[in-house]
């Protein structure tokens, strides 16, 4: 089978490596991929915004199976256009991936359907956004309703920050068209935790407990990223919180979709904040999560290829996942001034060691090969993942990894899974 993976990050990188383990795959593409990937895959320097050219690059190479991985390919509507010329591909429509593109439409979405999430207002006009905050307690979570690379949230700390936000955003079109309307809701206390479950409109399969570390820095500082690391399983989502996902928020998921006849096959990545009342959804997410993948898929024993399958025909009900129980961690090794403005082009030193490992991986995101030497391309570089009999195993086995990885510049998070050894 030939499959076609479609991205250039930590996360393709990660499908890339689990699909290859399938007996049933016998070549991969990864459009347009980055010097990781390339170890094992064919990359295709086709952008993922180019649906016509990904089109015909599948339909002349015969491609079986594509594999869609960013949020944007997504939302341009690329399941659309391969299900409309006979192609199979993995991910949800443009319609059903509004579930992420469209911030107010998830909202709403949850509202009608008693998904828990925080009490909200959204607003096409800031006169009436400035209004809203006036009566809000502070802290309040602003949000771009489009995507914003994982950026597009901003916690204002007072009324004057909460101005400036959303001057920025609405007016100075800091996100672009993402912010031209916005979503603005009460601060909710407690944990995050990432779920993630494969849904194929009417069954769907939970995956382990993820924690992502958003914040640049150490304990939860500086500004939101696309993520610095996360690790797996997370021991805030106790067997009784767990059963509480399951009942509040993906069983009425599942019920909503089909009472809207809304069609989901593909990855549904909700994230959660763990408060004192129960699981809320912070956001939902209409793909497999950077750098959560890069913890799920060394753990998952299943092939990713037959649970792809069975999302896209709607027979989940016929699989059961099968998990490593080691725990995992990721490191993500960014670039200096990430996630502000940052050099490319930066020799990568230390990489090749790991190679032969089983209990290293380390997943490149932003690298590509310039004369036969990896280099940096990206603000998030690399994640460094280890496995480990526990946490704090697979912690130190990640951190010893990151401490022979070198690039001019380079920094991480020193406290990734530090939550998840706490009480």
């Amino acid at each position: 089978m030939k499959i076609l993976v479609i991205g250039s990050g930590g996360r393709e990188h990660a499908l890339v490596w689990k699909l290859k383990q399938s007996p049933r795959v016998t070549s991969i593409f990864c459009a347009p991929g980055n010097a990781g990937i390339g170890k094992l895959a064919t990359n295709v320097s086709i952008p993922v915004t180019d649906l016509a050219g990904l089109l015909k690059f599948a339909q002349d190479e015969k491609i079986s199976l594509t594999v869609v991985g960013p949020d944007d390919a997504l939302a341009a509507g690329i399941v659309d256009l391969f299900q409309k010329n006979g192609l199979r591909i993995f991910g949800p429509t443009r319609a059903a991936a509004r579930f992420e593109s469209s911030k107010i439409f998830a909202k709403e979405f949850m509202q009608r359907h008693g998904i828990p999430t925080a009490a909200s207002g959204h607003f096409s006009k800031s006169e009436e956004a400035h209004v809203f905050c006036q009566k809000m307690k502070y802290p309040v979570v602003i949000k771009a309703d489009g995507l914003a690379l994982g950026k597009g949230v901003v916690i204002a700390e007072s009324s004057d920050m909460a101005a400036k936000t959303i001057y920025r955003i609405m007016e100075k079109k800091q996100f672009g068209e993402a912010g031209t309307n916005i979503v603005i809701e009460e601060f909710l206390q407690g944990q995050e935790c990432s779920i993630h479950a494969l849904v194929d409109g009417k069954n769907y399969l939970m995956f382990p407990s993820a924690q992502d570390h958003k914040q640049v820095f150490d304990n939860d500082r500086g500004p939101n990223t696309g993520g610095m690391g996360t690790f797996s399983p997370a021991n805030i989502l106790t067997p009784e919180i767990a059963e509480r996902v399951h009942r509040e928020i993906m069983q009425p998921f599942i019920a909503g979709l089909q009472a809207e006849g809304i069609v989901y096959n593909g990855l549904l990545y909700p994230g959660l904040m763990l408060t004192k009342d129960g699981p809320k959804v912070i956001e939902f997410n209409s793909r497999f999560g950077d750098p959560e993948t890069q913890v799920f898929l060394p753990r998952l024993k299943t092939d990713l290829l037959d649970l792809v399958e069975a999302t896209i025909d709607g027979s989940l009900d016929t699989q059961k996942m099968e998990w490593d129980d080691r725990a995992a961690v990721c490191v993500v090794m960014a670039s200096g001034g990430y996630p502000g403005d940052y050099k490319k082009g930066l020799p990568i030193t230390g990489l090749e060691q790991f190679k032969e490992s089983k209990d290293v991986i380390v997943f490149h995101a932003g690298t590509k090969l310039e004369n036969n030497q990896v280099v940096t391309a990206g603000g998030r570089v690399l994640g460094v993942t280890a496995l480990g009999c526990d946490l704090r195993a697979a912690q130190a086995r990640a951190y010893e990894a990151v401490s022979h990885v070198h690039f001019e510049g380079s920094h991480c998070r020193t406290d990734i899974a530090q939550k998840g050894l706490v009480g």
